[in-house]
């Protein structure tokens, strides 16, 4: 559809009366990395905007919705599914994405028991303010390194590697929506008194410093998955643990994708373990690994903290293209690498400018350092690479130490596995190595582009009961692929598995294929990683979004749902 190049242009001129010139970014250039997904998606948009404050992004958006844009909410831009950028250009309106940075304030009540956050606030930056006072925020792996907004949890019913916390959930949250009849409206489920008129509450919620009497802790609402512990146990049933898109986590804010507009939201926190031990365990027998995620669940009193798959490609892969990953979390430390993320997307933004350079120069150039380190990883898993196929780092707290160390001790060494427990270093070095996993997928494309087609991902959720849990695909969908990469959240049954297609073969074609399969095996997708412009939702989340934006002014699309006003 044509687009009113004039209103654009009124729209952006508002735009920059809200937040400031410098804050409004047009040019193809300056907008290419919030246009673009680090693995999937980009598209084209109008402007990006970076307000400072709740109320400039409350007046961002009714500026938005009176000139009839679309609005794509993005914090830090690290989805794997291009769900906070645009997709193709077939939408029928301008785009504004709105950037919130900025606004990266954390409130911590209630002695830091929950915690106020608003848009931009990161899993890093929640778990810095708690860890002096021994608390913890939902995730740690993975996300909380690479700069992951909260709200991106929130948004996708994300994460749950930690085992008996589950799917980052909450009810308490204060959000925009806009109703049938195209009216904006500001809903307040924070639990906390701030006022009646928007600006106001906007306001009050972020200076903080709530009093006791304003803050309620309404019977029917809660902050965090509730019950997960139970059923995650319960090895036996039908169904997947977790993912995307279940309706029981579906509610106003909670699996809403970017279909409505986030100012804040409440989350419990967690007492962080004051003492903990991993164990690594290697078996060629996928039963035999099968056998202790059900015992564990099934027998322990005390549930791991978290149970990490890799497989031996994966671990190789990580091994070869997650090595600066890796070091530089171990030398530089968590507080470094988001600095570290956003300066390559800079650079990378830089280098896009200038085509006489390489395609992923600054892949190349980091892969080329890393290669100049001596070997990274313990002897011990040197050693256990090279006898077994499967790998599995279990992680326990407390009593759960000697549990698991007094029934591992029986159980192994077998015919086909052994244990370990690591040192303080192996655990640390053992969990750094399955985080880089997913960057060394993405590395190992980068590294080869001319030599492979593309990366196909898939984030999977099977069945607790599961027992054939590992994948073998059929020949025809085999000789397509260069790597299987798999890896995961194992005893939630959670999976990633990520291939690299071959030069000349369709990835599309391929995962529709693997999609077959997956229902077949009564698994759910996607898991944790949300739909994205990748996935089609199925009804019920379906439902969910047009339920919250009947206008489909927010994120339109995402799902591979209607670009189009009102759902056309």
């Amino acid at each position: 559809m044509h687009k009113d190049t004039q209103a654009g242009q009124c729209l952006v001129a508002r735009l920059r009366a809200i937040v400031g010139r410098a804050h409004v970014l047009t040019s193809a250039s300056s907008t290419r990395r919030y246009r673009t997904g680090i693995r999937f998606g980009s598209g084209p948009a109008l402007a990006v905007v970076r307000p400072g404050s709740l109320v400039e992004q409350w007046r961002v958006l009714q500026a938005c919705m009176a000139a009839n844009a679309i609005v794509i909410v993005q914090a830090a831009n690290t989805g794997l599914t291009g769900g906070s950028t645009p997709d193709g250009d077939d939408y029928d309106r301008e785009i504004v994405i709105v950037s919130t940075l900025r606004i990266a304030r954390v409130h911590l009540i209630d002695g830091g028991r929950q915690a106020v956050c608003l848009p931009g606030a990161t899993l890093f930056q929640l778990e810095k303010m708690l860890r002096p006072i021994g608390r913890e925020p939902h995730c740690l792996i993975g996300s909380s390194c690479i700069g992951a907004s909260v709200f991106g949890g929130v948004c996708n019913n994300s994460g749950g590697s930690l085992i008996h916390r589950g799917p980052v959930f909450t009810q308490l949250t204060l959000f925009a929506r806009v109703d049938q009849a195209g009216r904006l409206e500001l809903v307040n489920h924070l639990g906390i008194e701030l006022g009646s008129d928007p600006e106001t509450i906007l306001e009050r919620v972020e200076r903080g410093g709530f009093a006791a009497e304003e803050i309620a802790h309404p019977a029917d609402r809660v902050a965090s998955d509730q019950g997960y512990e139970a059923h995650v146990r319960a090895v036996d049933e039908p169904t997947p643990a977790r993912f995307n898109a279940d309706p029981h986590r579906l509610f106003e804010c909670a699996g809403s994708a970017g279909k409505v507009m986030i100012f804040a939201v409440r989350l419990d926190t967690f007492e962080r373990d004051a003492r903990t031990a991993v164990f690594y365990i290697g078996s060629n027998d996928t039963q035999e690994l099968e056998e202790v995620r059900r015992h564990m669940l099934g027998s322990f009193r005390s549930l791991p903290v978290s149970g990490e798959y890799i497989h031996r490609n994966a671990y190789r892969i990580a091994e070869t293209y997650g090595k600066d990953t890796f070091l530089a979390i171990r030398h530089l430390g968590t507080d470094r690498l988001p600095a570290l993320f956003a300066l390559k997307g800079r650079f990378d933004a830089l280098a896009a400018r200038l085509p006489f350079l390489p395609h992923d120069l600054s892949d190349r150039v980091m892969q080329a350092v890393a290669s100049l380190f001596p070997p990274h990883l313990p002897k011990r898993m040197t050693d256990y690479h090279r006898r077994f196929e499967h790998h599995l780092i279990v992680k326990m707290a407390g009593d759960g130490i000697e549990e698991a160390r007094s029934w591992l001790s029986q159980a192994f060494p077998t015919a086909s596995g052994a244990f370990f427990e690591c040192s303080a270093d192996e655990g640390e070095k053992a969990m750094l190595h399955r985080f880089a996993v997913a960057g060394g997928a993405n590395r190992y494309r980068a590294i080869h582009r001319k030599e492979v087609q593309d990366i196909l991902a898939l984030d999977i959720a099977l069945r607790r009961n599961d027992r054939d849990w590992f994948e073998s695909l059929p020949p025809e969908i085999d000789r397509t692929l260069e790597q299987k990469i798999y890896y995961g959240h194992f005893f939630c049954h959670v999976l990633h598995q990520e291939y690299i297609v071959r030069k000349g073969h369709d990835p599309v074609a391929i995962e529709h294929a693997m999609w077959k399969l997956l229902d077949g095996r009564g698994a759910e997708y996607p898991a944790e990683h949300d739909v994205g412009h990748l996935y089609n939702a199925k009804p019920a989340l379906v439902a969910h979004f047009r339920s919250l934006d009947p206008c489909n002014c927010f994120n339109p699309g995402v799902g591979r749902t209607s670009k189009l006003a009102h759902w056309k």
